[in-house]
């Protein structure tokens, strides 16, 4: 069942979207060559434990860490351990909080030290799709509107669309329906109301879309070995627009600025 939520309740998740963005930001400048994504994953709980939130992901169906720590081949899910980070690797780092009860759920691809300029290109297309399936969160579009938006944008660059993974809505649980694709037909699904907030996650490939699970039942890669990058936001519908919710001040995309809630766009 679709949860519209209150304004009151849209509020507590935007306290909750800034945990999550402040200890993402935290977690963008540290991760560097060197580093092992086990040590990502410490400075994460620490970090959203001092600011008053609980992990998500830690113990969720057994998961056994904070973040989830995906390097290169590896779309989501990439548990952190002894890994070191290398220079020219391809970072995702999805985080999630929660906070008086309610969930934010973000993620961002970084580049550790230089990368190519294919890579490179497959991170800013990545983010432009994000950021396409958010300005279809318009009140009265539809499901669709959003899975269309991002598999146009990332298909007409060349880029694979991920079919067996999806978005979502997100409140009291980190999974609440509906499911988002990143690809589909515009004007199709349910209409998009004031109070519905999605967890939108392009997750693109550098071939095409097809996807593996490791042995240890987490790991999610492409199945031909081609680099992929994921980016998320929390964001609600409202009357005056979509509004993210775990909109970070650091390494965000220069169009995110259009849907930072108001009373944050005057700070």
């Amino acid at each position: 069942m679709v949860t519209l939520k209150s304004a009151r309740e849209i509020e507590t998740m935007r306290r909750s979207g800034k945990i999550t963005s402040r200890v993402l930001t935290d977690l963008m400048k540290a991760a560097k060559a060197g580093m092992t994504t086990g040590q990502l994953d410490e400075l994460a709980e620490r970090g959203i434990r001092a600011l008053g939130g609980v992990p998500t992901f830690k113990g969720y169906h057994g998961y056994p860490a904070s973040i989830c720590a995906s390097v290169n081949d590896e779309v989501v899910h990439g548990i952190p351990g002894d890994r070191v980070l290398a220079d020219g690797d391809l970072l995702s780092i999805d985080i999630g909080t929660t906070f008086e009860g309610y969930v934010s759920d973000s993620a961002v691809t970084v580049p550790i030290g230089t990368i190519s300029n294919e890579a490179r290109r497959l991170l800013e297309v990545t983010q432009e799709c994000l950021m396409h399936g958010i300005a279809a969160m318009q009140k009265g579009n539809r499901l669709g509107d959003i899975g269309a938006a991002v598999q146009n944008h990332a298909e007409a660059n060349g880029f694979g669309v991920v079919r067996e993974l999806v978005g979502h809505g997100v409140g009291t649980a980190m999974h609440e329906e509906p499911q988002v694709p990143n690809y589909g037909k515009a004007g199709s699904g349910i209409e998009l109301r004031p109070g519905l907030v999605l967890a939108i996650e392009p997750m693109i490939t550098q071939g095409n879309y097809k996807v593996e699970i490791l042995k240890d039942g987490w790991t999610v890669v492409t199945a031909d070995g081609k680099l992929a990058a994921h980016f998320e936001h929390t964001i609600a519908v409202t009357e005056d627009g979509p509004k993210i919710l775990t909109l970070r001040g650091f390494g965000e995309h220069p169009e995110a600025e259009r849907y930072r809630p108001k009373e944050e766009a005057v700070a």
